[in-house]
């Protein structure tokens, strides 16, 4: 078994790339360039893995046809996502490395009942892109909203979490608000997840706060890793444009063993960075979150369900 394709028994290296929006771009061989340098940088600090964040598409806007209205930013995003992932579909296989590229907005083909209201023709989707040259895909599930507004982004929800296998270790990805869904982390409980990625937009400090801390109460009930994301700054469109707030987080379960705090790593949350954006690279401990969760918890119950609870009013 060569390095390239052997399993990750005892840990793995992610980089969590904080996107600076407010960086301009030429186009879309200028953007490929920028993430095949980000993958180079973070492949020599020992990454295995490179997460973008959510919506990293925005930072597009800054070759954008000038005029463009904010309705009509979704529907040209959309436009650029095949050019743009066949523009990097190669480099994870040229870096022996995943690449979580954010996420983008696709068009899709809507199965609207008859007689029902239109349903937009738009999802905000994550690619996964693996060095075997697997493309997989995670829709997100609950949207904010300014994307539900059909005067505004107007997206629809996908409707499956697909659970990943490669090399050895068992991921998923939530996307931003969908992390804050309880519902979504009791689905995912029995399912012996080692890691949970979370790209994120935030536009506010609360926004990051509630998204960030949600992914740390996944890490401790799912005893997995969570590896959270976002984008900085306001995307250069020469018109003024709300910014976002944001940085990077490696959260674990709250044991003894991983340090007390369940925060493995961090950037603080920012409004803006300096180039391209702070890049976080951090060891997973996969065989000691492994050992926790196959009984070694302080006082972790499992994959713990409240079927048999019943939720009662009192007088």
């Amino acid at each position: 078994m060569t390095p390239a394709t052997a399993p990750f028994t005892d840990s793995l290296t992610v980089a969590l790339w904080a996107t600076n929006l407010a960086q301009p771009l030429n186009g879309l061989d200028g953007w490929a360039a920028l993430v095949d340098r980000r993958m180079a940088e973070a492949k020599a600090r020992g990454a295995d893995l490179l997460v973008m964040p959510e919506y990293c598409s925005e930072q597009w806007l800054s070759f954008a046809p000038a005029g463009l209205k904010g309705s009509d930013e979704i529907e040209w995003m959309a436009a650029q996502s095949d050019a743009a992932l066949e523009a990097i579909r190669e480099l994870p296989a040229r870096h022996d490395m995943a690449l979580l590229a954010g996420t983008v907005p696709v068009r899709f083909e809507p199965r609207q009942e008859s007689g029902g209201e239109p349903i937009p023709p738009f999802l905000n989707r994550a690619h996964l892109l693996l060095p075997d040259g697997r493309l997989l895909r995670q829709d997100k599930l609950c949207l904010t909203p300014g994307e539900k507004d059909p005067a505004g982004w107007n997206l629809s929800t996908g409707d499956e979490v697909r659970i990943v296998e490669w090399r050895g270790v068992r991921l998923a990805t939530l996307i931003c608000l969908d992390v804050e869904m309880p519902a979504l982390s009791s689905l995912l409980a029995p399912l012996d997840l080692d890691l949970l990625l979370v790209p994120s937009m935030t536009s506010k400090l609360s926004g990051y706060s509630r998204v960030f801390d949600c992914a740390k109460a996944r890490a401790v009930e799912l005893q997995c890793a969570v590896a959270a994301v976002g984008v900085v700054g306001a995307a250069a469109t020469g018109r003024p444009r709300e910014g976002n707030v944001s940085g990077a987080s490696l959260f674990v379960p709250c044991e003894e063993a991983l340090g007390y705090t369940g925060r493995l790593a961090e950037i603080a949350a920012a409004a803006g960075a300096e180039d391209e954006g702070p890049l976080l690279v951090a060891e997973v401990p996969l065989a000691t979150i492994r050992a926790l969760k196959r009984g070694g918890a302080e006082v972790w119950p499992g994959a713990w369900r409240a079927d048999h609870v019943t939720a009662v009013e009192e007088d």
